[in-house]
């Protein structure tokens, strides 16, 4: 099954649709009253350390998976159009990925030190 391009604006334009609808609705008319959320506040100092920490360590290793990614692909690329090379290239692959890899572990850890601390 495949789709022209008059129904893929379609669908991008029902989606785009839907999703300014939901953001127009209005937060109130979901909104619950509560002493106990009345009191609460939304983010404490704690919490927003916990949170910078844990989206800091994920993407640490987004980024990091990302690169080691790309390195490879490119150095299979370079092996195949050069196989005399291979040795070089892959010696090359892994040192700069062992360095990719040394700097995306230190970032999880700061990151999880910063949702660790007390």
């Amino acid at each position: 099954m495949t789709m022209d391009r008059k129904q893929v604006y379609r669908v991008g334009l029902g989606l785009m649709a839907v999703g300014v609808a939901v953001l127009l609705t209005p937060a109130v008319a979901f909104a619950q009253e509560t002493a106990a959320a009345e009191r609460a506040t939304f983010l404490t100092s704690q919490g927003a350390a916990w949170l910078g920490g844990a989206i800091g360590a994920g993407l640490a290793i987004m980024g990091g998976a990302a690169v080691i990614g790309r390195i490879g692909g490119s150095a299979v690329e370079s092996m195949a159009r050069q196989p005399a090379a291979a040795g070089q290239i892959s010696t090359a692959m892994i040192i700069t990925a062992a360095m990719i890899e040394g700097a995306t572990l230190f970032a999880v850890v700061v990151g999880m030190m910063a949702v660790l601390k007390a």
